[in-house]
């Protein structure tokens, strides 16, 4: 099984952004996405799921700043014109960590991929 994994990070606050809701979804065959998981970060931002993968297979993280934001009351939701961060990604190994931390504002996001799709890493 392959792990999915994020560390979310508020660049507003310069804090972890815990309690924010990611979705993973699949790609299936006749393009349709199948949700695979739905879950909320902890109190460190982080989430860590196992999920029995295909080599190659499609899958997007969504990440729904908005809602994250919106419960913060930090800003005015009004002026978020990015309400969810779609991230995709082909895996490769369906046995491999795949670690992709988000730091995220209202108005602007990064996202890299930290590690190697060797089986077992840590990243």
């Amino acid at each position: 099984m392959a792990i999915i994994s994020s560390h979310i990070l508020d660049s507003v606050t310069g804090d972890h952004a815990a309690g924010i809701r990611i979705e993973c979804q699949r790609r299936q065959s006749n393009g349709a996405m199948e949700i695979i998981f739905s879950v909320h970060a902890n109190e460190e931002g982080r989430i860590s799921e196992r999920v029995d993968l295909s080599a190659g297979d499609e899958v997007q993280l969504l990440i729904h700043s908005q809602e994250y934001f919106d419960q913060t009351g930090l800003i005015n939701s009004t002026v978020q014109i990015m309400p969810t961060i779609v991230v995709q990604l082909t895996l490769p190994d369906p046995a491999a960590k795949y670690h992709v931390p988000v730091m995220l504002s209202p108005h602007a996001y990064s996202i890299w991929w930290s590690g190697k799709t060797e089986k077992g890493n840590s990243a």
